[in-house]
């Protein structure tokens, strides 16, 4: 369906936007100026390719606008030459003399539209709203892809759960810190909240209506590292067979969430400390810088200053990361919060499994809170989704003080019985069984085979 300038959608997709328009006329440019400043966010413009390039260099521009027939150099080949080099704006070509051929032309160098003058105002501003909008769903698409990939689709809903006086120290420092552009470390155990932690400073500030982009730095191939944050041209390596928007760049004007940053290569880091003192990414194989506005937000479970002592981590790097830390609270800092978590995880799981709910007894809460929580709400979490299908609290797994009445399994036989059980659960798929116990693949195939099953 088209979209009108009345469009609620489309003005909100307009009001965030910078536009750079490319055009030798000034009459022209004047028009295009007057139409889009309304609209948009930024409209800058350029009377060649030279001063184009001057202002591609300088910031990022969601859309441009590019004449074809200009002295020197047609836009066509101009536009090629960028995509050449890395730049990844979406490009709208104008021109007064067009056929099918030229049209063709110009989507083949990398136009995401063309439009014959004259034309009405309405016909830019949808071409626009729908370069935007096409840009979103690239976005969200990369998104679904690695959250699926993740297989953690409820982290993004996760909240920053509870009232001891831990978290309330944590909510107030994230409040402070929420609009700040320097970078922000986040520090604890595994198993802390540290990425629900960023979702919320991401979701509480200023770029709340931009992308979150969560980036798990130790599970991306050292080799393809730089691929996969900066994005890379086509033809930069073998198997590149067309060019690829990096994460980073996908992420502008929102915020990066860069996971276990201990995990780095070497490489690695020097680039992402370039991209942190310049403010830009250079596309792998590409010619030229591409202007960054991004908020990071790193975290680690390693001590990093003892990483740089043993020449694991940068120093220059931690130094430049680690202005703002926040360390996230341990669960055993939390006592007055394990309750609460355990029965939001309830409520949450059970009916995302439409299994019935359990209700936590007298017996069931002195365990919880006397168990000290090695993998924190991670494993309080594991353990409440196992619960629900196993249909009762096991309440053996938890790390419970012997007494002359009591005795408990030995640590053998509780594992045992639990891998069995998780195995049952899901059919006897490995992988399910491991996500659901909170463990590797490999720990239940070397498990099981130990076992001889």
């Amino acid at each position: 369906m088209d979209m009108n300038v009345g469009d609620k959608q489309l003005t909100q997709r307009l009001q965030h936007a910078s536009v750079l328009i490319v055009d030798d006329e000034p009459g022209m440019r004047n028009f295009l100026v007057k139409m889009l400043a309304p609209h948009c966010l930024v409209v800058a413009e350029a009377e060649d390719a030279v001063q184009a390039e001057a202002q591609l260099n300088h910031r990022h521009f969601d859309v441009m606008i590019l004449d074809n027939m200009m002295p020197g150099q047609r836009g066509i080949e101009w536009l090629a030459e960028q995509r050449g080099r890395g730049g990844f704006t979406d490009t709208i070509m104008i021109t007064a003399y067009a056929d099918l051929e030229t049209a063709i032309e110009a989507m083949r160098a990398g136009a995401a539209d063309f439009i014959l003058k004259p034309f009405r105002s309405n016909q830019l501003l949808n071409a626009v709203g729908r370069c935007l909008q096409m840009a979103q769903l690239r976005r969200e698409n990369m998104l679904l892809l690695r959250e699926l990939d993740s297989k953690d689709l409820g982290q993004q809903r996760r909240e920053l759960v509870g009232s001891s006086s831990a978290i309330t120290a944590t909510r107030d420092l994230l409040a402070r810190i929420r609009d700040v552009t320097t970078p922000v470390l986040i520090t604890g155990a595994s198993g802390t909240g540290k990425e629900v932690a960023a979702r919320h400073l991401h979701t509480t500030s200023q770029r709340a209506a931009y992308p979150f982009v969560p980036i798990n730095c130790s599970a991306i191939p050292a080799d393809m590292m730089e691929s996969e944050l900066f994005g890379h041209v086509a033809g930069a390596f073998p198997g590149a067979n067309s060019a690829r928007e990096g994460l980073l760049p996908s992420a502008r004007g929102g915020t990066v969430f860069l996971d276990d940053v201990a995990g780095l290569s070497s490489s690695a880091q020097s680039a992402l400390l370039r991209v942190l003192e310049d403010g830009t990414v250079r596309p792998v194989g590409a010619e030229r810088e591409i202007p960054l506005d991004l908020r990071f937000v790193l975290a680690t479970s390693h001590a990093l200053d003892r990483e740089v002592v043993e020449g694991r981590f940068r120093e220059d790097l931690f130094f430049r990361i680690n202005i703002i830390e926040l360390r996230m609270p341990a669960l055993t800092e939390r006592d007055g919060d394990i309750i609460e978590l355990a029965e939001r995880f309830l409520r949450e799981i059970a009916a995302r499994l439409g299994l019935p709910p359990l209700q936590i007894d007298t017996t069931t809460r002195a365990a919880l809170l006397r168990h000290d929580w090695p993998g924190n709400i991670r494993e309080l979490r594991n353990f409440i989704e196992r619960s629900l299908i196993f249909g009762r609290f096991p309440l053996e797994t938890l790390a419970l003080p012997t007494t002359s009445t009591q005795s408990i399994a030995p640590l053998s036989q509780v594992e045992r019985r639990e891998i069995l059980r998780a195995l049952e659960a899901t059919a006897g798929n490995r992988s399910k069984a491991a996500r659901l116990l909170g463990v590797s693949r490999k720990t239940i195939d070397r498990k099981c085979t130990a076992w001889g099953l």
